[in-house]
């Protein structure tokens, strides 16, 4: 992982039990993802739009899948999604990847939206 993404990590989302995904509501989790739907697709028919797909986004390392032209910062993070990660990426994402190329203004968006959130995006694989 890179110098200084651990302290951001803790800084920006606290501390998050690994389990908190399994823990997620997935209805609510399809409404946090709204505001992600107009840059972001899941689900079966899913593919690359603005910002790469979401499938299997929990466990996955940032900057991965091929097809999606990521940032230089996002593929050299280090960083793998769950709901601690994903919380502070959401919340800003510059400051955790500095030279991403995600511009979100999610301010809002805590640990337990991003648990949410994961836990919808996993019921959309089926």
């Amino acid at each position: 992982m890179r110098a200084g993404v651990g302290g951001v990590l803790l800084a920006l989302a606290g501390a998050l039990p690994q389990h908190a995904v399994a823990d997620g509501d997935p209805a609510a989790g399809r409404k946090v993802f709204a505001a992600c739907a107009s840059c972001h697709q899941a689900g079966p028919a899913a593919r690359h739009a603005f910002g790469p797909q979401l499938n299997a986004l929990a466990g996955r390392k940032a900057g991965s899948l091929p097809g999606y032209a990521y940032s230089p910062a996002l593929k050299a993070s280090g960083l793998v999604w769950n709901a601690t990660t994903l919380a502070a990426y959401l919340r800003d994402p510059n400051a955790l990847v500095p030279g991403t190329k995600m511009r979100f203004w999610g301010a809002g968006l805590g640990e337990r939206d991003a648990a949410d959130l994961l836990a919808w995006l996993a019921t959309t694989q089926r």
